[in-house]
């Protein structure tokens, strides 16, 4: 399992004290609040910067994050960090509810038919119109997207590193077919 994960990314500056608007990627920001050192990455450089302030201003659905970091006093500097990825521990990750789990945690999963049959493997995650998506790598080598659903997929064994997929009728018949000659011991 990863341990560390991409909590939100920078925006523009905000203000005239060097702080930056941060979009957080799970929507939520009371994990934010708590944070005192965070790796920022850009382009392939990871830095680890001080959290100097976190202020979150406006109403529930039309908050916005601010955060300044240490040693950044104006927008000019706070302009610099725009587009980095702000990184941090599990430990500092928005809290799971129940049947919830991090994105990163799911790629890589082997997906399994309900007889263990290995299809591929979860190479990412989507947003979709309708809600997220698994884009799961086949053992074809072509990419194709699962809505993630319970009516989808069913147990998810992060331990295990695989995760059952309960119709595998969304799959196009000849990815089917050729899965279906392949088991887990394979």
């Amino acid at each position: 399992m990863r341990t560390q994960f991409t909590l939100g990314i920078v925006g523009a500056p905000f203000g005239l004290k060097g702080f930056v608007k941060v979009k957080p990627l799970s929507g939520e920001t009371d994990h934010f609040l708590h944070l005192k050192k965070v790796l920022l990455r850009r382009e392939e450089k990871e830095e680890t910067w001080e959290v100097a302030e976190i202020s979150v201003q406006g109403e529930a659905r039309d908050q916005v994050l601010l955060m300044r970091f240490g040693n950044i006093d104006n927008p000019e500097d706070a302009g610099l960090l725009k587009g980095a990825e702000i990184i941090a521990g599990r430990e500092d990750a928005a809290p799971l509810k129940k049947d919830e789990y991090y994105v990163e945690d799911l790629k890589g999963l082997r997906v399994l038919t309900p007889e263990g049959n290995v299809l591929g493997t979860i190479s990412a995650m989507a947003e979709g119109g309708g809600g997220d998506l698994a884009e799961v790598l086949l053992l074809s080598g072509k990419k194709q997207f699962v809505p993630f659903r319970n009516e989808f997929f069913g147990k998810v064994d992060l331990e295990g590193g695989a995760i059952v997929l309960l119709e595998s009728w969304i799959l196009d018949e000849e990815l089917k077919d050729t899965a279906e000659n392949r088991s887990i011991d394979n």
